[in-house]
């Protein structure tokens, strides 16, 4: 689900957001990422974001990704782990990359945090959460490793996705 489109105000919102510290954008976007999630069902799903590796936070301060899951589980009074999943690889910024090229990247470069492992036992459901949909590379990555931990449906919320030019 996806709040609004790639394009125009809301790329500057993601940029903002994303590379420019306005931190508070995340709050009034998860509002809106909750109301494209509104038809999700909620009983016993953990919320989680896509990571960033650790140089990256280490460079940007924050991850935005997180910050948006937080504050839709917030919103939507659903439980969250904003460390459920890892980035154990460093890759190159995705831009301007294929989407062949991107998949290529990013296998390999999640990974569970084990002592959060015990959190999606017994099938329970995923929100994935992360700032941009552009190929799906990063979500598919994301979604092969909670698959394999045992998790259940895996519904993903971003804040925008990428639209072809009409």
């Amino acid at each position: 689900m996806a709040a609004v489109l790639y394009r125009e105000k809301a790329r500057g919102l993601v940029m903002g957001l994303k590379h420019g510290d306005r931190t508070e954008i995340s709050v009034p976007a998860a509002g809106w990422m909750a109301l494209a999630c509104k038809d999700i069902p909620t009983r016993n799903i953990l919320v989680v974001p896509i990571p960033l590796h650790w140089t990256r936070l280490l460079k940007r301060r924050y991850n935005q990704s997180a910050l948006l899951a937080k504050a839709l589980a917030e919103k939507m009074d659903m439980p969250y782990s904003l460390d459920l999943l890892k980035r154990v690889r460093r890759t190159p910024s995705l831009d301007k990359m294929s989407p062949d090229a991107r998949h290529n990247v990013l296998t390999g470069s999640f990974d569970l945090t084990k002592k959060r492992a015990h959190l999606v036992a017994g099938g329970r459901p995923i929100l994935l959460v992360d700032d941009v949909l552009t190929t799906g590379a990063t979500l598919r990555e994301a979604y092969r490793v909670l698959k394999d931990a045992g998790a259940g449906a895996i519904h993903v919320a971003v804040l925008a996705r990428a639209a072809k030019p009409a």
